[in-house]
Order: structure tokens, then C-alpha cells, then sequence
């Protein structure tokens, strides 16, 4: 019998469903790869980049199968920011100044060893990227308001303000920095179908 592949949006169900009405919910705390960045999305460095953090996520997760613990690679997240602005003002601002972080769901059974032997097998296969700035960490948001947003991530930002007033009608504030899951593949999906999990996490008062 084959062995089962973990599937973390089936195990964590409750962190991955959000509907077009904002929530708050508490995230389970987990571990990530993760590598930071800066400038809009799209530019060399975010291609680069991207391609360094799924090149070590599949390097794990196919050294993990050959132990007998196999499991999907999660979607990419990510976390957007500009430096010196709270929350989440980014409107009018020009998309260089942006910073971010993307990241990608490990299971609890990967270590901080199975990400230095991704390094070394990478390197050894001779392919070319910055894997050694792709971080592997526990990451824990706590509580937070998210909602679903379909449509085109450039008309996301009605969509947020919802979010957060709907934060501020239920007496909490923002605490940190936004949260964007991206259910859909902008290759392959329809603009207007697009899916993306938006998040901010709160505290109270």
C-alpha cells in the first residue's frame, strides 16, 4: 500500500476557508519556508526569488517521499508591506516601494537539516538561485480577519478596506503585516476567477 500524501489544506481546513464575508479566526501556528524581498511584483528579483523558494520546497518534498513521508506542496502566500506605514495604506503608492515576504506551508515533519541537504542537493545539480537566502521558520499569526477575494489582485483593495472595517466594527485593530494566499494560478485562471485568501491579523482594542 502506498504511502498516504499529506494534504495540509485537507488537515488545516479551517485555516484555508474564507468566504466573501470577512471573519475572524485564530491560525494554527506552523512552520514555513520563506525569503523576503523588495519592489513589485513581477520584477527580476520576485521571479528569481520565487523560483529559489518552490525550487527548495519540491527539493524537500521529494526527499521527504524517498523516506516514506510524501505531501502536496502548499500554495504560495505572501506578506506586503512598505517600510515606514502601518497596516495597510498602499494606496497611490507606486509598487517599487513595496516590500514582501512569500512563503510556502512545510509539514511539521520537516527540519531545518531537510532544508540544508535541499541546499546541497540543488547545488549539486548544478542549479543556479538564491537558495540559501530562503529561510525555514515557525511562523504564528494568532488571531486575524481574512475574507475571500475573487477577481484581479489590482482590485483587491476595496475588498481589503472591507475586511478591516468589519475588524474595527468587532473592537479590534491591525497588527501586523498583510497576509495574501493565493488559491488560483494567474497562468491558468481567468482574471476575474482568481481566488485569494486576504488576512490581516488583530488584536483587541
Amino acid at each position: 500500500m502506498a504511502d498516504e500524501k499529506l494534504n495540509l489544506y485537507k488537515h488545516f481546513r479551517q485555516d484555508y476557508t474564507a468566504k466573501q464575508d470577512p471573519a475572524i479566526l485564530r491560525v494554527t501556528p506552523s512552520q514555513y519556508l520563506m525569503i523576503d524581498g523588495h519592489g513589485a511584483p513581477g520584477n527580476d528579483q520576485f521571479s528569481e526569488k520565487m523560483g529559489a523558494l518552490y525550487g527548495m520546497a519540491y527539493t524537500i518534498k521529494f526527499g521527504c517521499k524517498e523516506r516514506g513521508q510524501d505531501f502536496v506542496v502548499c500554495k504560495l502566500e505572501g506578506l506586503w508591506w512598505i517600510d515606514g506605514v502601518e497596516g495597510y495604506d498602499f494606496v497611490g503608492k507606486s509598487a517599487d516601494d513595496w516590500s514582501w515576504r512569500i512563503l510556502i506551508r512545510m509539514p511539521d515533519f520537516v527540519t531545518q537539516e531537510d532544508r540544508q541537504t535541499a541546499i546541497e542537493t540543488l547545488h549539486k545539480k548544478k542549479k543556479e538561485g538564491p537558495f540559501e537566502d530562503v529561510r525555514f521558520e515557525h511562523f504564528d499569526e494568532g488571531e486575524v480577519v481574512q475574507i475571500l477575494h475573487v477577481g484581479p489582485y489590482a482590485e483587491e483593495t476595496p475588498t481589503i478596506m472591507r475586511m478591516h472595517a468589519y475588524a474595527e466594527e468587532q473592537g479590534y485593530k491591525l497588527d501586523g503585516l498583510h497576509h495574501e494566499i493565493y488559491l488560483g494560478d494567474p497562468r491558468k485562471t481567468d482574471p476575474a476567477k482568481l481566488k485569494t485568501i486576504l488576512r490581516h491579523p488583530v488584536k483587541k482594542g
